[in-house]
């Protein structure tokens, strides 16, 4: 029995494991607005890499998040990411919203993300994670959607007084970013 169980685990550990790597591209119909909205199923996690973090024993690690987004309004379509950060225990980052806050690290070199005020819709494409952790939408078009799907090095620094924070992926992102741009419709191929 104690075998079976055993089993029982581990498969549902590697089922889990298998469903991260994985986040597929999703598209809903936003009844409130008429808009089609695309995303991910699940926006992508990042954990932060700070030295003291690993060290501190009893501490919570914090985890950032991202989510690319297409609105397409009747053949309008605008981009953006979603952004949500839930510090750990003795972390603060600055607020997401202020201006530079928060810089996306690409193989290429740093893109300060711009804020953007997005669609008002009935319901969000992403879900904040943690109810005390920051949450923001970002500028983003195809040109640098692509840019994040075709780079190896993806990171999100979040500045953090005068420093900042760095959170890198706990999954591979080239391949799901490579998905959502090719499922709508932003390829070179």
């Amino acid at each position: 029995m104690r075998a079976f169980l055993q089993t029982l685990v581990f498969t549902g550990f590697l089922v889990g494991c298998a469903d991260q790597a994985g986040i597929k591209p999703a598209e809903v119909l936003d009844e409130k607005t008429g808009m089609t909205v695309g995303a991910l199923q699940e926006p992508m996690e990042f954990v932060e890499t700070s030295r003291n973090a690993a060290q501190v024993a009893g501490r919570r690690t914090s985890f950032a998040y991202l989510g690319p987004i297409e609105w397409d309004r009747m053949g309008e379509i605008t981009y953006g990411l979603w952004v949500h950060v839930a510090p750990g225990n003795d972390t603060q980052v600055n607020d997401i919203h202020g201006r530079g806050a928060v810089t996306l690290q690409l193989d290429d070199g740093p893109v300060v993300l711009s804020l953007m005020d997005p669609p008002k819709l009935g319901h969000g494409p992403y879900q904040p994670i943690a109810s005390w952790g920051q949450t923001a939408y970002f500028a983003l078009d195809a040109p640098m959607l692509k840019r994040m799907a075709a780079s190896t090095k993806l990171s999100l620094d979040f500045r953090a007084g005068h420093s900042a924070i760095e959170f890198l992926p706990s999954h591979e992102t080239h391949e799901t970013l490579t998905q959502f741009a090719r499922s709508r419709g932003i390829t070179d191929d």
